[in-house]
């Protein structure tokens, strides 16, 4: 099954927006996530919605963060991409005959329901400054092992 990886993508996109401090056009944001920059309009026009992006037409136009980075969250991505689904495992038949299937499908619902809870009140806990910081980490980190590599 083909993984959904538009929360990574748009993550990836709006953290090489807050490093490029002018507007990205769609063409430029698509080569940072490697995809077509229609998928990227229609990805950020949810995020423009959500007041997260906004964008502006024309000579000079783009897309740019409309919120501190400190005041957004994964979570706030995660629904402004609405909300998809996180797990690919399902039950086998929704509305089963079999009174064992039933209590097979009613304990891997309540699984399922209760790892989302976990895992999307996780997104909620990481913003946006938590990920530039480790990217700013990591970026010194490299140069340094770099730069240690050329003397």
């Amino acid at each position: 099954m083909k993984r959904d990886s538009r929360l990574s993508g748009v993550l990836h996109a709006v953290l090489h927006m807050a490093e490029h401090k002018a507007p990205m056009t769609s063409e430029e944001l698509a080569a940072h996530m490697m995809t077509n920059p229609v998928v990227v309009r229609r990805i950020m026009a949810g995020l423009r919605d959500m007041g997260i992006v906004a964008s502006a037409k024309g000579h000079g136009g783009g897309w740019t963060l409309a919120r501190d980075l400190g005041r957004v969250t994964l979570k706030d991505i995660y629904e402004a991409l609405g909300s998809p689904e996180f797990f690919a495992l399902g039950n086998r038949t929704e509305s089963p005959g079999c009174l064992v299937e039933q209590a097979v499908n009613a304990a891997l619902d309540d699984a399922f329901r209760e790892a989302e809870a976990v895992l999307i009140a996780r997104l909620g806990d990481v913003t946006l400054a938590a990920l530039s910081a480790d990217f700013h980490r990591r970026f010194i980190e490299y140069n340094n092992r770099s730069s240690k590599h050329d003397l």
